[in-house]
C-alpha cells in the first residue's frame, strides 16, 4: 500500500450546473445562470386576505423568494389583487404564484385583476381538464399567461396524473418482448405528460422563456431518476421538490437526500421544501430547510453559519449548547435587519464549542469563535477572532460577554462595508 502516492485529488464542490432557459418570475430570476431560488407555498385559505397576507409576509421575511397561494374558488381569486395590494403597503414585493387545478381557465376569465396580480401561473396537467375538455382548458390558460406577460409552471404530480397517458403507455409496454416495469412506465408518463404539455404551451404562443417544469413524486429514488431523465430531455428552467415529503425530521430528511443530489448533478433551477407543519406550527420552517440545504452545499449563502460541537461525556454542562442556540436564533432573527445594514454578513461563521478537544481549532477557523470550558477543565473561554485568540472570559457571564463580541464583531467588519457603500 502506498501512503506516499502523489495528492490527485478533485477541487471538492458541486458539478456544473446544467444549462437551461432563463425565466423571470415577477423579478425574479430563475434558470439561466441565475442562483437556485428558494419558494414556499402559504396553507391559508386565500378568501382569507388577512391571514394570507400574513403568512405571505412571515415567508418572504424568512427568505423565501416566491411564494404560491392556492386559487380554487371566485372568492380567492378575487382577494388575490387586495393580497398584492397590501403586501406592496408593507414593503413587501414578493411574486405570488397562483396555484390552479381543475377550473382554472374560468377564474382566470372571470377575474382579470387576478390574472394581473400574479407573477406566474401553476398549472397541473393532470387535473386541467379531462377528454376533449383538457387540451382546450389548458390553451385557455396558456393564452390568458400570454395576454398577461406571466411565466406558468408546468406541474406534473404523479398522484394526479393525466390518466388517459398512463393507460396508453401501460398498454404500448404491455406489448413489447420485454416489457419495463410499471413503475418505469409511471416514470415515463411523468415527464411526457409535462414535455407535451410544454410543447402545447409553445405551440399555442406562449415563449419558451415563460415556462418552469416540474414532475414531482414522493419518493426518493423515483424523483432522482424522473428529473436526471426530465433534464436530459428539455432544456427548460425546472423547478425541484418531493411532493408529500412529510412531518418533521422524515419530511427534511426525504427533501435533502432526494434534492442533494439532483442539486449536486447540476439540476434544478428552484426549489421548494414540502413539509407538513405540526398542527399550528411554523410554516417557515419549509423556507429554512430549503435555505439550509442550498446553503450546507454551498450554492448560495442566506445567514451566518453557527459551528457547534454534538457534545459529549466532556461536556456535561449544557451552556454550550445554550449558547449555540441562543446566537443561532439572533443571527437567523436579525438577518432581515442585518441584510441592509451590514452587507456581506451572511457570509460569517462562528463557532461555539464544548470542550478544549476540537474547541480551540475549530474556533481558529471560524470568524469568531469560543471554546467554553469542559466537564473538569479551568473555567476559562479563550475567544478567537480571524484565527487568533483575542481573548479569555471567565465569570458567570461568559455567554451573554461572547454575544456582546460577536455583535461588536459584526458591526466592526460588516458595518465599515456599509458605511464605504454609502
Amino acid at each position: 500500500m502506498n501512503i506516499e502516492a502523489p495528492i490527485d485529488i478533485d477541487e471538492a464542490g458541486p458539478l456544473a450546473r446544467r444549462a437551461t432557459v432563463g425565466v423571470d418570475v415577477g423579478g425574479v430570476r430563475v434558470g439561466g445562470t441565475a442562483p437556485v431560488v428558494v419558494q414556499s407555498m402559504t396553507n391559508t385559505d386565500t378568501a382569507d386576505a388577512d391571514a394570507t397576507v400574513a403568512q405571505v409576509a412571515a415567508l418572504a421575511r424568512a427568505g423565501s423568494e416566491i411564494v404560491r397561494i392556492t386559487v380554487d374558488r371566485d372568492e380567492s381569486a378575487a382577494a388575490v389583487p387586495h393580497i398584492r395590494d397590501r403586501l406592496a403597503r408593507l414593503g413587501i414585493d414578493v411574486p405570488l404564484v397562483g396555484d390552479f387545478h381543475y377550473i382554472g381557465h374560468k377564474l382566470l376569465a372571470d377575474h382579470p385583476a387576478c390574472a394581473e396580480a400574479l407573477a406566474k401561473y401553476r398549472i397541473n396537467p393532470g387535473n386541467v381538464g379531462f377528454k376533449d375538455k383538457k387540451d382546450r382548458q389548458f390553451v385557455e390558460i396558456i393564452e390568458k399567461a400570454i395576454q398577461y406577460d406571466k411565466t406558468v409552471r408546468i406541474g406534473v404530480n404523479w398522484g394526479s396524473l393525466d390518466q388517459e397517458l398512463l393507460t396508453r403507455l401501460m398498454d404500448e409496454n404491455s406489448r413489447l418482448a420485454r416489457p419495463a416495469t410499471a413503475r418505469a412506465v409511471m416514470r415515463e408518463a411523468i415527464i411526457r405528460s409535462a414535455l407535451m404539455s410544454a410543447e402545447l404551451a409553445e405551440e399555442t404562443g406562449l415563449a419558451r422563456e415563460r415556462i418552469i417544469l416540474s414532475a414531482k413524486v414522493s419518493n426518493v429514488q423515483d424523483l432522482i431518476a424522473v428529473y436526471r431523465d426530465l433534464s436530459r430531455r428539455t432544456d427548460h428552467a425546472l423547478h425541484l421538490g418531493l411532493t408529500e415529503a412529510g412531518m418533521g425530521t422524515k419530511g427534511v430528511v426525504a427533501s435533502s437526500a432526494a434534492m442533494g443530489i439532483l442539486l449536486q448533478e447540476g439540476i434544478g433551477d428552484t426549489i421548494r421544501v414540502s413539509l407538513t407543519p405540526e398542527p399550528g406550527g411554523d410554516r417557515t420552517r419549509e423556507v429554512q430547510v430549503a435555505q439550509e440545504l442550498l446553503q450546507t452545499m454551498g450554492f448560495r449563502q442566506f445567514v451566518p453559519v453557527v459551528a457547534a460541537c454534538p457534545g459529549c461525556g466532556r461536556t456535561t454542562s449544557t451552556v454550550f449548547q445554550e449558547l449555540a442556540e441562543t446566537i443561532e436564533g439572533d443571527l437567523r432573527r436579525n438577518m432581515p435587519i442585518w441584510r441592509e445594514r451590514y452587507p456581506g454578513v451572511e457570509a460569517l461563521k462562528v463557532a461555539v464549542m464544548g470542550c478544549i478537544v476540537n474547541g480551540p481549532g475549530e474556533s481558529k477557523h471560524a470568524d469568531i469563535g469560543i471554546s467554553l470550558p469542559g466537564t473538569g477543565e479551568t473555567p476559562a473561554a479563550p475567544v478567537f477572532i480571524d484565527g487568533k485568540k483575542a481573548a479569555t472570559l471567565r465569570g458567570p457571564r461568559i455567554a451573554e460577554d461572547f454575544q456582546v463580541m460577536v455583535q461588536d464583531y459584526i458591526e466592526r467588519r460588516f458595518g465599515i462595508a456599509s458605511a464605504a457603500a454609502e
